[in-house]
């Protein structure tokens, strides 16, 4: 009867583990508080623009069009963030930007409750392949994969993040 409670006690905590697992690599709500035009990310620290770059957030709303920057581009963008909303706006690392996929969201890969009209296309991250220098990361949310193969001089859309 002893073994049986041992094994019964390592299955649940082996489930547990598992649970914890997937519950923290899924975006979910919990995890931000909307600020009007910037959202908290609570499970990174950061505070990303809820709009992409191009449009502006009014009504509760992301109104306007998105546009796609060369990656030479983005620092002027960059530096008109950081003029007309303060702090130190900045691209997304990777990781950070990988983080906002949503999987099991529909049309575009992200939660569009939190970050609405989000365009289903490729986004800038900050960093290089370092296996194919010549090229770019970007995390794409129509299919909600990364790519490597983004030379600078093809536009993509930027959402810009600042550390919290």
């Amino acid at each position: 009867m002893s073994g049986f409670k041992k094994t019964s006690y390592k299955i649940i905590a082996l489930l547990t583990i598992i649970l914890i697992y997937f519950n923290f690599n899924k975006v979910s709500a919990n995890n931000f508080i909307s600020r009007g035009y910037y959202t908290i990310d609570l499970s990174q620290k950061l505070e990303w623009l809820t709009c992409p770059v191009g449009m502006i957030w009014d009504n509760k709303q992301c109104n306007g069009s998105a546009i796609k920057l060369k990656f030479d581009e983005v620092d002027q963008a960059i530096l008109k963030a950081n003029e007309q909303l303060k702090g130190k706006w900045r691209l997304p690392k990777r990781h950070e930007l990988e983080k906002l996929v949503c999987m099991e969201c529909d049309k575009a890969k992200i939660e569009t409750s939190i970050f609405p009209n989000t365009p289903p296309e490729s986004f800038w991250t900050s960093e290089i392949n370092q296996w194919q220098p010549k090229f770019m990361w970007t995390v794409n949310f129509f299919t909600g994969h990364t790519f490597g193969r983004f030379p600078g001089y093809i536009p993509n859309y930027v959402r810009l993040v600042r550390d919290r």
